[in-house]
């Protein structure tokens, strides 16, 4: 339970401590997050720099915070206060090590990105089969993934042989593993390369896990590890029209000490100027790091044929090439892309997952009757929703009308009970449930609606008057209507007034002649209001 003294900087909640000024920072109710983009709507500077905690309440579900001396209230998700750090993905914490291939056809990417895309940002690549054998095919794959990343090279390249070649990757010499492009600042964390044709005798492919490599160094040899992470390197590339050069350690670590970069180009490094003996710790650390990449047990080899196309993280995988006889016709194309456009495609899909189970919802239990009601369930909502559309209401509050009933569904007590005498405490169950994808300013007049008929029976007494049957039978299993004190509470709760507008739409929201749009037509209002 939460404890605290008043006055108190700190909340204790279980075993964690909070900071007054961190809770209040991260309030996220209407007056302090915009319901549409989440983005907060004031600054540390409009925060009073003496906040304290000067009250707290723990229902077990949810934790209520009044704040001196601006006297804000806010509520947090029990379970939200107590969740821990997300692990930031670019880093080792975040990935999977393993040396099978990650394979996904061309037809189930399309209908299913999401494997595709957790093997990319968790194991570091993913080999698609399949994917059309035509030259420009490997930006339609990108577009899947995010963004290209055009680079002097341009938005695609054409791995083959070459007359003159400016790089080596165009000629047929074995390619060591490396990472490509270590000489720029940012490099262009995701590769692509989608085989053409592969008639060659040689040309197979390899991976190797520099995530893994670099650990491996870290528990084998400490101080090698330590001196690749804090040794500048130059790579440096030039052509008739490039001149681009970066200067960092071969293992990039964050700053926490994590591995979370990997540049090891052996064709582009640069003459390293620094003092004798870091010039020897260096190159003694450089080998046995190339040695350890060198395992064969480290290290996949696959050949890519014709319509394969391989996505790695080129932060992390090191790619190789065997040595190929040079008459024989071997044609890759490429580009480039980024992980944060990968990772951000990831969220949203995820993000739209509580879309489809709603949808499911609508479709399925919500067809059926509605609690001694006309209508059935989700008819009874999408109405609702209908009414606080056409009465310009914002779409949080839109979307609080159509989802306010979905307690009966998700709750452990069932609608069908509550019409049997026992309270569901759907309004509760119903935005708890919301509340993993859902501001505030959805779930609270959800978690009220029903707190407000019992507010506006004892606020208005001929709202009473007009309560269906069903409505007035559930009003006397919920609690009938508020006394004085409990009015005064209820009128003082942020989301109050939201949840009143919810009611009575509510309460007009069971017609069965109305024609109502179907849930499809809430959905983009649906997405744009989820919790991000």
């Amino acid at each position: 339970m939460a404890a605290m003294l008043t006055g108190s900087t700190t909340l204790r909640l279980d075993d964690r401590e909070l900071p007054a000024v961190w809770l209040r920072d991260n309030c996220r109710c209407a007056q302090c997050a915009d319901p549409v983009s989440g983005q907060k709507l004031f600054g540390i500077l409009d925060l009073p720099a003496d906040l304290t905690v000067d009250d707290a309440t723990d229902d077990g579900t949810d934790v209520t915070v009044r704040f001196a001396p601006d006297g804000h209230v806010s509520r947090f998700p029990r379970a939200w206060l107590l969740a821990p750090a997300t692990p930031d993905e670019r880093t080792e914490e975040g990935k999977q090590f393993g040396t099978g291939a990650i394979e996904v056809a061309w037809a189930d990417f399309r209908d299913n990105r999401t494997q595709a895309l957790e093997a990319l940002l968790v194991r570091g690549f993913v080999l698609l089969r399949g994917v059309p054998v035509a030259e420009g095919a490997v930006l339609d794959v990108a577009a899947e993934f995010g963004y290209v990343r055009e680079t002097n090279y341009g938005r695609i390249f054409d791995v083959r042989v070459e007359d003159n070649a400016t790089n080596l990757a165009f000629t047929g010499r074995e390619i060591t593993p490396h990472t490509d492009n270590p000489y720029r600042d940012p490099v262009p964390t995701v590769q692509l390369l989608h085989c053409l044709v592969n008639a060659a005798t040689g040309g197979d492919s390899g991976l190797v896990d520099g995530f893994a490599a670099a650990a491996v160094l870290r528990a084998e040899d400490p101080e090698a590890f330590a001196v690749l992470t804090r040794t500048p390197v130059t790579f440096r590339y030039t052509d008739a029209d490039t001149d681009l050069s970066a200067s960092k350690p071969l293992i990039g670590l964050d700053p926490a000490g994590r591995i979370r970069e990997i540049r090891f180009n052996n064709r582009s490094t640069q003459p390293l100027r620094a003092p004798h003996a870091d010039v020897i710790a260096f190159y003694a650390a450089y080998r046995t790091f190339a040695e350890i990449i060198a395992r064969p047990a480290g290290r996949l080899d696959f050949r890519l044929g014709p319509g394969d196309c391989l996505v790695f993280d080129n932060t992390r995988m090191l790619h190789a090439r065997t040595a190929f006889a040079e008459g024989g016709a071997r044609h890759l194309q490429g580009c480039y892309a980024d992980l944060d456009a990968v990772a951000s495609r990831r969220a949203v899909l995820t993000r739209r997952a509580p879309l489809d189970l709603l949808a499911d919802l609508f479709a399925g239990p919500g067809a059926a009757d509605y609690l001694g009601e006309s209508v059935s369930q989700a008819a009874h909502m999408l109405q609702a929703a209908s009414l606080a559309e056409a009465a310009g209401a914002p779409d949080a509050l839109i979307a609080a009308a159509l989802l306010h009933d979905v307690g009966h569904f998700t709750g452990e007590i069932s609608g069908e009970e509550l019409m049997a005498g026992v309270d569901n405490r759907h309004s509760h169950a119903g935005a708890d449930w919301l509340a993993a994808w859902f501001p505030p300013a959805v779930t609270e007049p959800v978690r009220l609606h029903v707190a407000a008929k019992r507010y506006l029976c004892a606020v208005e007494p001929s709202y009473r008057e007009q309560l269906s049957p069903a409505s007035e039978y559930t009003l006397t299993v919920q609690g009938g209507p508020m006394t004085p004190a409990e009015v005064a509470v209820f009128e003082a709760q942020p989301g109050a007034a939201d949840a009143v507008a919810v009611r009575r739409w509510d309460d007009a929201a069971k017609d069965p002649g109305t024609d109502v749009p179907d849930f499809a037509h809430f959905r983009p209002l649906l997405e744009r209001v989820l919790r991000r």
